[in-house]
């Protein structure tokens, strides 16, 4: 027999089945909100993975198409691997659960969504990251929390709670919070320009609400949850530390690590890993845990020099931001082109352009996001942080730091009518060392204006890090964090955002959450460096977007035609659109609503196709002049054709004053000539005369 737990959450209700499905797995809960419907599970290996020095983790988000009524596309009539959507779902479960696990815990767990149903009134997303933390906790898998998760959306400046679906598609803000009960442990939101103490207001809001599931939570494992199993810890030994510290004393590691430049630092610890080693050559036991003690003994001391001593490893204030470059236009042909620097961090992004049809199509759970026409792709080669491996493809790192530019940049981006183009920007990470999703916002930022695009406002991103003591109040808070700085802290605080607002955060922690005040000077450090950014470095670098797309880009007009005249441009199975198509050389882009959007490299083509177009869609009256070209002779008259795969006729009697015995006597196929309409004839189609043009026509 099952147990079900049932809470009112946002005027729905959600409700809990424990023990009814998956029994095998160390937790299952039976997610219901509304009728949407997650199953999450929790697993752990019996044994911890041997040779490893982290916490084998793995997240899983399922979406099953039958949920909304669909079959998967392509050849393969089956699920086939994670879309990207899913990717970053998974992202956004594993970043508040990963901190509340053992750090000396070894042993694989995985925490698996399937979503079997979706009610558009009920983000499954919220469901799963809910389902994830209720199994877990009830599970035997060594794990402090409950944690939970709110979504917060925004529509006329009032906050709304786990907004539906369609309230999420005219929302100004999409923000996701986790929290442990005292403590905001995740944080991500894509905005439109939301001011920071909105913002700040809507975490906080979440966060109330999260506090109430968390109850709930507590109910649930007070009735279910099974007793935590033991394991083997993974920690290095106290003795080891001891003994490391007479070999290398505090001040020897603290010079070590006391560089800003990467590569020197690793050097020098390097020698230092050389020289322990060969002091215990003849302990085994400590030789196979040794690069882990390196690493503590690193982040002990970078944490010590940074909360105590106010010394940053490169020497930086607190406050201070590495050095800035920028530049655009660094490489040749493309459409736009952009490089911006901070530190050893630098990115390379290049934009390009492309007919509103080369957008992209998404085929997911969400039937108010069919395509987009914004697409933000992110590299990170091996190369940059001097290592060598192949390259694989995109991993979930860059496709997460590719997802979040892109939340940053949507909302200053102008409108389909604005600019009819699809838009794609490439980052590349040419050198990395902190930071290189924020660094990719401002590259990206510098290469549409560079190419044209008429972006409303340029937008930076910054990131802030954390280093706690033993007490709430004994932190300090780093603006643009290096990668030691990130490895050893505690948090990776991202914002983005114009002069005027936030449009993207990224929140990533190591400890099990943060304070209000925490968060609140994070936020206020992100926008002062992000104004310092946008005004001092690229602003200065390039004031706006160009007034003009590059040359190598195509060039797009627009226009708009009655939507029930759109199967005559069309023509009959393709035929009239193609015929112009051919004809010009351009790409033509018709949508359901009658906008229709003409792409090419040759202005006299293009010209040449919206004339015709114009002309096919016109309501024919007697008295126009159209120019037409002799497609066809017949014994009692020529056919004109004044556009791609349109005719009228010619009758012999109107081709010329003078009686002619012979259509071919005046005419030859191919001829241009000038034509007048006289209406239509009795079997329906356009009858036009050549004689009756007037003279200043002709």
């Amino acid at each position: 027999m099952y147990k079900s737990y049932s809470m009112e959450l946002a005027g729905r209700t959600l409700t809990v089945d424990i023990d009814r499905v998956a029994k095998q797995a160390n937790g299952a809960a039976f997610m219901h909100y509304g009728d949407t419907v997650v199953l999450s599970t929790a697993t752990a290996s019996e044994k911890p993975r041997e040779g490893i020095d982290f916490f084998p983790l793995s997240v899983e988000y399922e979406e099953k198409m039958y949920a909304v009524g669909k079959i998967p596309g392509g050849f393969n009539k089956r699920e086939g691997k994670a879309s990207e959507h899913a990717i970053l779902t998974s992202r956004v479960i594993d970043r508040p659960m990963r901190p509340l696990f053992p750090k000396d815990y070894r042993n694989d767990v995985t925490l698996n969504n399937m979503v079997m149903s979706v009610d558009p009134q009920c983000n499954p997303e919220v469901v799963a990251m809910l389902g994830s933390s209720i199994a877990t906790c009830i599970s035997d898998i060594p794990f402090d929390g409950p944690c939970a998760a709110t979504q917060v959306g925004m529509i006329d400046g009032e906050l709304i709670i786990n907004p539906t679906l369609e309230q999420n598609a005219k929302s100004d803000l999409k923000l996701t919070v986790a929290s442990t009960r005292e403590k905001v442990i995740m944080i991500e939101a894509g905005a439109n320009e939301v001011p920071e103490a909105k913002m700040i207001e809507a975490i906080f809001e979440a966060d109330k609400v999260n506090k109430e599931i968390i109850a709930f939570i507590d109910k649930i494992v007070a009735d279910c949850g099974k007793a935590k199993h033991s394991y083997e810890s993974c920690a290095v030994p106290e003795e080891l530390f001891a003994a490391m510290k007479e070999i290398v004393t505090p001040e020897e590691m603290e010079v070590a690590v006391f560089s800003d430049d990467k590569q020197t630092r690793e050097e020098n610890i390097r020698q230092v890993t050389a020289k322990l080693e060969e002091a215990f050559a003849d302990n085994e036991e400590w030789l196979a845990v040794l690069g882990e003690a390196v690493y503590q003994y690193q982040k002990k001391t970078v944490r010590k020099m940074i909360l105590k001593d106010h010394k940053r490893p490169d020497g930086r204030a607190i406050t201070q931001i590495r050095p800035l470059a920028a530049e655009t236009d660094i490489v040749p042909r493309v459409h736009g082109s952009a490089m911006f620097t901070r530190g050893q961090t630098q990115i390379c992004t290049i934009t390009t352009l492309a007919p509103l049809s080369e957008g992209q199509r998404l085929d997911g759970l969400d039937e108010f996001e069919v395509g987009k026409r914004y697409m933000h792709h992110y590299n990170f080669p091996s190369y940059s942080v001097g290592e060598t491996k192949p390259s694989r493809g995109p991993g979930r790192r860059e496709i997460g730091h590719g997802a979040l530019a892109e939340k940053a940049l949507v909302p200053v981006l102008p409108s389909e009518e604005e600019f009819p183009y699809a838009i794609r920007t490439v980052s590349e990470t040419f050198e990395s060392n902190g930071s290189t999703s924020q660094a990719s916002i401002c590259a990206s930022t510098m290469s549409l204006m560079a190419a044209g695009v008429p972006i409303r406002k340029p937008v930076a991103g910054i990131s802030c890090g954390l280093v706690t003591g033993e007490t709430d109040d004994d932190y300090i808070v780093l603006t643009d964090i290096q990668g030691l700085e990130d490895f050893f802290g505690d948090m990776d605080f991202k914002v983005a955002g114009t002069h005027d607002g936030i449009t993207a955060i990224q929140m990533d922690i190591k400890i099990h959450g943060l304070t209000r005040p925490i968060i609140e000077e994070a936020i206020a450090k992100t926008k002062q460096a992000r104004e310092y950014i946008l005004t001092e470095v690229m602003e200065k670098c390039i004031a706006g977007p160009r007034e003009h797309v590059n040359e190598y880009a195509p060039k797009i007009v627009q226009i708009k035609i009655d939507p029930e005249k759109i199967g005559d441009v069309v023509g009959q199975r393709g035929k009239t659109i193609n015929a112009i198509i051919d004809e010009t050389g351009v790409k033509i882009d018709i949508t359901d609503d009658g906008a229709v959007s003409i792409c090419g490299t040759d202005q006299k083509m293009m010209d040449k196709a919206i004339h015709y177009i114009q002309t096919i869609v016109t309501d024919y009256k007697e008295g126009q002049i159209f120019t037409g070209k002799v497609v066809s002779i017949k014994e009692f008259g020529a056919f004109i054709e004044f556009a791609p795969g349109k005719e009228g006729m010619v009758h012999i009697s109107k081709i010329a004053k003078e009686r002619i015995n012979r259509v071919e006597d005046v005419l030859t196929l191919g001829d241009e000539v000038k034509v007048i309409c006289m209406g239509k004839d009795k079997m329906g189609r356009m009858s036009f005369s050549i004689k009756d043009v007037p003279a200043d026509e002709k």
